[in-house]
């Protein structure tokens, strides 16, 4: 998903990034706040932000100009939400491109738009979404973090297919030709990324439930029936 340095033309570079930034200030404010109120979830911070930053380093050569790899933010889109994700995933794509050569700084916004804003949206609505019509706690964080690296992949693509229009069919062909090549990739690892973090999330929730709990990742009524089925 990292697209390579230069490799988007004007104007898409920069509109990546003037949709990026708000976002970004939004997190960083949430960030703030939370921290502030909950100092007890700094470690779990860590570990969310740790978990991104190796998964998304794991990459694998894919479309012509960008790679392929699980992203790790559906994790911490389920702990902390979507915006403090996207703060999380600055740090790390602004890591990778300077010492890693894993993306560029001219195309981090756009890359942060894919994995640190789109991916954590949907996979953060889709926990939500499966919490409420009370769906398996564990299936519930496989879909929502599988969702979430399929949403980034699904949005490289559109912004490769906007920069690079096919000369017949346009944009949607384009984006059905790079949507193409990442699946063969992408589909895969996003069934493994969902399994990794659920087993992430149940040790998570062996250690830490309280924590989990007061930020309303899990109910009351969700741990006690976890208790139950660990006790049978």
């Amino acid at each position: 998903m990292h697209i390579m340095e230069g490799y988007l033309p004007n104007p898409w570079w920069e509109i990546w990034f003037i949709l990026s930034f708000p976002v970004v200030a939004i997190g960083i404010r949430n960030l703030n706040k939370l921290v502030k109120e909950k100092r007890e979830i700094l470690p779990l911070l860590a570990v969310a932000g740790a978990f991104i930053f190796v998964l998304s380093s794991l990459k694998l050569p894919a479309a012509s100009g960008s790679c392929s790899h699980p992203t790790g933010t559906g994790l911490s889109a389920i702990l902390f939400g979507p915006s403090i994700t996207c703060v999380l995933s600055a740090i790390v794509l602004v890591y990778q491109a300077l010492f890693l050569a894993h993306g560029g700084l001219t195309t981090l916004g756009a890359n942060l738009f894919s994995m640190g804003i789109a991916g954590p949206a949907v996979g953060y609505a889709a926990y939500r979404l499966a919490k409420k019509i009370r769906l398996n706690l564990y299936l519930s964080v496989f879909l929502a973090a599988a969702l979430a690296d399929l949403a980034t992949y699904v949005t490289t693509s559109f912004q490769l297919a906007l920069a690079f229009p096919a000369s017949s069919g346009g944009v949607l062909t384009s984006f059905v030709a790079f949507a193409a090549i990442f699946a063969l990739t992408q589909v895969p690892l996003a069934i493994l990324e969902g399994a990794v973090t659920a087993l992430m999330f149940k040790y998570l929730l062996q250690v830490r439930s309280d924590v989990l709990f007061e930020l309303n990742v899990v109910s009351t009524k969700a741990l006690n029936e976890l208790e139950k089925e660990i006790s049978a």
